[in-house]
């Protein structure tokens, strides 16, 4: 049944989403609220689609996953397009097998993209604005020249650049936004075009953390994983033939380390810039996260407290049975 036929017979299905920033702690969450609401897990994260890049995503681990069943990852290689429409065929394929199977559904991702095709508009238009990242091209704009931002945007979406005049500050400056955001050329969002209808009524339950908090947490996680193999998996990746030509390659971490691979960049250098990189992109996530509605938020830094982990359960219960 396609969701609008279902849509057609029933009520919108309740799902539950958790989101937040990366690092934040979603997965710990994801992983106790999945077994005590007996649901399955539809990763929303756009690089965990890809197979072989595990450690530098942070996938969760095969154990985790035989025990908590996930959805949407490692679904394609690194060479292989994969866009928001992918995502949302895939999710809502997911959503049918997990209702048949009588559970619940429980999404789970940092990127707000995503969420927003699939729940809230369409993947072409009303997407939400970062007047931080609009800021930053102008200025870029003004102190380089309007050539070099209309350079950039060739650089990631050719068939834009080539439609936009090099002195049409404000639509380069836009594009550029979108693809920061969204990690997809915007000629291509353009071309997907439709609505995601997904008959689904989604909750997002958000976690925070407190800024300077974060910031530890994402720098400690990036120096894990730089000492857990990460220069490792990017080399392979590489050599094997996934190198930066491919998207997949050009997400934080996995470009650094590829300068790192071919002499450009020292590991401390790479390190570093993965670790600005993201945080700068948390900055992003939660420009996008804070539009999503209904939404209830809670710090994550006290999650250990038994109460409050309660009450996420018994809000995210409630709203699946539809009360």
């Amino acid at each position: 049944m396609t969701a609008e036929e279902r849509q057609s017979v029933t009520k919108p299905l309740p799902v539950a989403a958790i989101i937040g920033p990366t690092a934040v702690g979603k997965t710990a969450l994801s992983l106790e609220l999945a077994r005590r609401l007996n649901a399955e897990i539809i990763s929303v994260d756009s690089r965990q689609v890809y197979r072989y890049m595990d450690i530098g995503t942070d996938k969760i681990s095969h154990a985790a996953r035989r025990e908590v069943l996930h959805h949407s990852i490692d679904v394609v290689d690194p060479d292989e397009v994969f866009t928001v429409a992918s995502f949302a065929n895939l999710a809502l394929e997911a959503v049918e097998r997990i209702r048949a199977r009588g559970r619940r559904v429980l999404f789970v991702g940092g990127t707000p993209f995503y969420y927003h095709a699939l729940f809230h508009a369409s993947m072409n238009v009303s997407l939400p604005r970062d007047a931080e990242a609009r800021r930053r091209y102008e200025e870029m704009a003004k102190q380089e020249g309007a050539e070099s931002l209309h350079r950039k945007l060739a650089e990631v979406d050719a068939e834009s650049a080539h439609r936009l005049h090099p002195n049409d500050v404000r639509r380069v400056s836009r594009a550029l936004e979108i693809w920061e955001a969204s990690g997809i050329p915007p000629s291509r969002l353009y071309k997907e075009g439709a609505k995601a209808d997904s008959g689904l009524n989604v909750l997002y339950i958000g976690l925070t953390r407190p800024r300077i908090e974060l910031s530890v947490r994402i720098a400690n996680r990036a120096s894990r994983q730089f000492a857990s193999g990460y220069p490792e998996e990017v080399a392979w990746l590489i050599e094997n033939g996934f190198d930066e030509r491919f998207p997949s390659m050009q997400g934080f971490g996995y470009k650094e380390l590829s300068l790192w691979y071919r002499g450009e960049k020292t590991l401390e250098e790479a390190l570093e810039r993965d670790i600005s990189r993201t945080r700068a992109f948390c900055r992003r996530q939660m420009t996008w996260f804070l539009k999503f509605k209904p939404a209830l938020w809670y710090d994550s830094s006290v999650l250990s407290m038994s109460f409050l982990r309660r009450k996420i359960y018994d809000t995210a219960s409630r709203h699946l049975d539809g009360v």
